[in-house]
């Protein structure tokens, strides 16, 4: 048995170039989740939406998010089937979480979801996302809770999880971890960056052992208006701004995802 990848063809030429900027920009994006120590081995997962299509982009099952390219991204419909030849097949609970959001946030181009220690750790309290930090009236202001049900396999959990998950772009899963969703693959990355950034924070200022200090009502109900002011738009978090600068980063040290 092979210990490599297998080799995935070149798909530049075989997409349509919307098709394939998307694919760059999700390979990035695992990428990206790699290096700042999200990933969790080969367990969880990021799609992204064809453009004008209702079929998405998700990774292929076995490889590690740093190995990830463009090219090796699965095409599935919303019934899961793989729509171009792959060597891989898909994480059937990835497939479940992200078709659920997919089939009815018909907003939303990327999903993004992901098992690191703080985020489960807050995801096991029972009063979720504390307002202790900056970024947590970020994630407070269009954040939702979904139960745990155990892995993700059952296809009727996909309506409880659309229901829980309303018109919000934060979700945490209890017991389970955090998901962000947007408009684009920037903002979604963007929106998990604050959401770890504010599981991290809470974490540290609990193990302190000190009072906390409550971030008042007053300032989380102007949150979205901050948020528009900050990132220079009425809706998103900023992705674009930050977006070319992580891409930078990215290229820097390994531009192999854009193959």
């Amino acid at each position: 048995m092979s210990l490599a990848p297998v080799p995935s063809p070149h798909l530049k030429d075989q997409v349509s170039a919307a098709e394939w900027q998307t694919r760059v920009d999700l390979a990035a994006c695992y990428r990206l989740v790699a290096m700042h120590g999200w990933d969790d081995l080969i367990f969880t997962h990021i799609s992204a939406k064809v453009p004008g299509t209702d079929d998405f982009l998700i990774n292929p099952y076995g490889l590690m998010f740093h190995e990830i390219t463009a090219s090796s991204l699965v095409k599935v419909d919303q019934a899961g089937n793989k729509l171009m030849d792959s060597p891989y097949e898909i994480n059937p609970a990835g497939y479940t979480i992200h078709s659920a959001i997919h089939e009815v946030r018909h907003d939303v181009t990327c999903v993004l979801h992901t098992h690191t220690a703080a985020g489960v750790a807050v995801a096991a309290q029972k009063q979720g996302v504390l307002p202790i930090s900056q970024q947590s009236i970020f994630v407070l202001s269009s954040l939702a809770y979904h139960a745990y049900e155990g892995v993700a396999l059952n296809p009727e959990e996909k309506v409880r999880l659309q229901a829980d998950l309303g018109e919000k772009n934060f979700l945490m899963l209890h017991n389970h971890g955090l998901l962000t969703c947007g408009s684009t693959i920037a903002d979604t990355f963007l929106m998990m960056f604050t959401f770890q950034r504010a599981c991290d924070i809470q974490v540290l200022a609990q193990n302190g052992g000190a009072e906390l200090i409550p971030i008042g009502p007053q300032i989380l109900a102007g949150a979205k208006a901050m948020v528009a002011a900050v990132t220079q738009s009425a809706q998103g978090m900023g992705g674009a701004l930050a977006w070319p600068a992580l891409l930078r980063t990215l290229d820097s040290r390994d531009p192999g995802y854009k193959t």
